[in-house]
């Protein structure tokens, strides 16, 4: 049950949602027990975004939301896909970038709680 919302400064094309909705979907299955099946995604375009006050560069915020746990190294090796990916797809450099984790206990799907 993972979940990835992308927020970015700039427009994206649907050839682009769709290059990162395929990439995402490889990605998000280097944390064990994860894969695109149950993967959803959202993305936010033209955001206002600033960092370290200014916002004439793009860049991304993005959350990724996982039901359960995952380790460390997991974390490690997804920031390092998740970046790779933005920066190929949109140009946004890894400095311009955050990436949030939560690990979520409860989560609903199809009228029912895991």
């Amino acid at each position: 049950m993972p979940f990835i919302n992308s927020k970015v400064n700039v427009p994206l094309s649907e050839e682009e949602k769709k290059e990162l909705k395929t990439k995402l979907g490889q990605a998000i299955s280097l944390v064990p027990g994860k894969s695109e099946n149950w993967l959803m995604l959202n993305f936010e375009e033209n955001c206002s975004l600033y960092f370290k006050g200014k916002n004439n560069t793009k860049m991304a915020f993005i959350e990724v939301k996982i039901f359960g746990r995952a380790s460390e190294r997991d974390y490690d090796r997804l920031t390092i896909e998740i970046s790779r990916i933005y920066r190929e797809v949109l140009g946004i450099s890894q400095d311009k970038l955050y990436i949030k984790y939560e690990e979520v206990e409860h989560w609903g799907w199809n009228g029912t709680n895991f």
